[in-house]
């Protein structure tokens, strides 16, 4: 396995830039999950059990739980104990939230190269089925995130970009786009938080551009254009993701 950085649970000095111990942990929290086969609904070790196989504290290991209970990767249940969540979505409880690690480089590229895939498509396909209430959707998600950009508010930004991916595979009246994009980026999502600590954003006047130019094939009903340009869009995004992993392997 190829990670983004290389420390102690305590977040401590090593070969990368410096993180906290708390993703850290949470990092190896879900490789744990991963090697041990646990499943959505398995119950997991408890924070002191995982605290003496990380090597760290408790206090740190209870941070690194919180982290991937908001991301929907642990359910801490009151009295009960820690266990692998079982809502991931429609596609990902069965699959992809089991074995996915937002710092194995490999996993980052393969998610983006499946991004790519099922955008593009989603994209071809809101040029010829998107209704008037689709494109105003689409339309108004993208206004949002230029306002986030130019008012440099990062929550309306994200939101935005949120609305504006989700509306797209919308347009493309296939439930099954649907869901597969909101949990490919739901695992974009959780790289970007524990593995890159959520510093990546960096071709944001770019996205604002680009997200234009795909709402504007898909209102022409250009379906090669769409495609075109949605794949431009995640191509660039990409290439943000590698200019920030560089940056934190080499300085």
């Amino acid at each position: 396995m190829v990670s983004l950085t290389s420390h102690d649970a305590d977040g401590g000095p090593g070969s990368g830039s410096y993180r906290p111990g708390y993703e850290l942990a949470a990092e190896r929290i879900l490789e744990l999950i991963a090697e041990s086969g646990l499943r959505p609904g398995d119950r997991m070790p408890t924070e002191n059990e995982l605290a003496a196989q990380l090597g760290t504290s408790r206090t740190v290991v209870r941070e690194a739980v919180k982290i991937l209970s908001a991301l929907g990767r642990v359910s801490a249940q009151k009295g009960r104990g820690l266990y692998v969540s079982d809502d991931e979505g429609m596609l990902g409880s069965a699959g992809w939230g089991g074995f996915f690690l937002p710092t194995d480089l490999d996993h980052v590229y393969m998610l983006f190269e499946f991004r790519r895939i099922q955008e593009t498509e989603a994209a071809r396909l809101a040029a010829t089925r998107a209704i008037p209430a689709d494109l105003h959707a689409i339309e108004a998600a993208a206004d949002l995130c230029r306002e986030g950009h130019v008012s440099g508010r990062t929550e309306l930004f994200d939101r935005g970009d949120d609305d504006f991916h989700l509306g797209v595979a919308a347009a493309s009246h296939n439930a099954f786009l649907v869901a597969s994009v909101r949990e490919a980026r739901r695992l974009q999502r959780q790289s970007s938080i524990i593995g890159l600590h959520g510093t990546v954003g960096g071709h944001a006047p770019e996205a604002v551009a680009e997200h234009t130019a795909i709402f504007h094939a898909i209102r022409d009903g250009d379906p090669d254009a769409a495609a075109q340009a949605a794949a431009v869009h995640i191509d660039n995004t990409l290439e943000d993701y590698r200019r920030e992993i560089q940056r934190r392997l080499f300085g």
